[in-house]
C-alpha cells in the first residue's frame, strides 16, 4: 500500500481545515489508530498555520502526504523568506504566550521532524510518523468495516 496526497493550496486560513481533513479522513479509511491520527492531524495543522502566517513572496503553499504500511510523510513547502529553525522550538514557550508552541508540538507529536530552510528560496517542513493501527493484525485496508450503506432521498 502507498497513498499519495499533493496539494496546491493558497497561503489562506481558511485552507487549514481541507488540508487536515483529507489527511484525517484518508488515514482513518486505511484503518491508522484515533490517538495517531489526531497526532498527526495537529502537527500538520500546525506546519501549515506557520507557512499561512510566516511567509510572504508567493500566494500558495505545497502540501505532500505519503502514507504506507508503517508510516505517513508529510512535507509542508512555502517559497517564504526562511527562518533559523535551529533556534526555535527548543525551549518551552512562556505559558502567558499566545504564539510560539507550533514547533515544540511538531516535535511532541511525530516521530521525526526535519527543517529544511534557505533564506529567501522557502521552508520545508518534513513530519514522519510512524503508524500505530487499530483492531487485529493484517492489511491497513482490511482492518475497518465497510461503510454504512445510506438510503435513497425520499422523494
Amino acid at each position: 500500500m502507498n497513498i499519495k496526497l499533493s496539494l496546491s493550496m493558497p497561503r489562506d486560513e481558511s485552507t487549514l481545515p481541507l488540508v487536515r481533513h483529507l489527511c484525517k479522513y484518508s488515514l482513518w479509511e486505511i484503518g491508522v489508530a484515533h490517538e495517531c491520527v489526531s497526532d498527526i492531524e495537529l502537527a500538520l495543522t500546525e506546519a501549515c498555520a506557520n507557512v499561512v502566517e510566516h511567509s510572504t513572496r508567493d500566494d500558495e503553499y505545497e502540501v505532500h502526504i505519503e502514507v504506507n504500511q508503517l508510516r505517513c510523510e508529510i512535507r509542508v513547502i512555502d517559497a517564504g523568506h526562511g527562518f533559523d529553525f535551529e533556534s526555535l522550538g527548543q525551549a518551552d514557550a512562556d505559558h502567558s504566550a499566545e504564539g510560539g508552541r507550533g514547533i515544540q508540538l511538531m516535535r511532541a507529536l511525530v516521530d521525526r521532524v526535519r527543517f529544511i530552510s534557505e533564506p529567501e528560496e522557502g521552508t520545508i517542513v518534513h513530519l514522519v510518523k510512524d503508524l500505530a493501527f487499530a483492531g487485529a493484525a493484517g492489511p491497513p485496508f482490511a482492518r475497518r468495516p465497510a461503510p454504512p450503506r445510506h438510503e435513497p432521498w425520499p422523494a
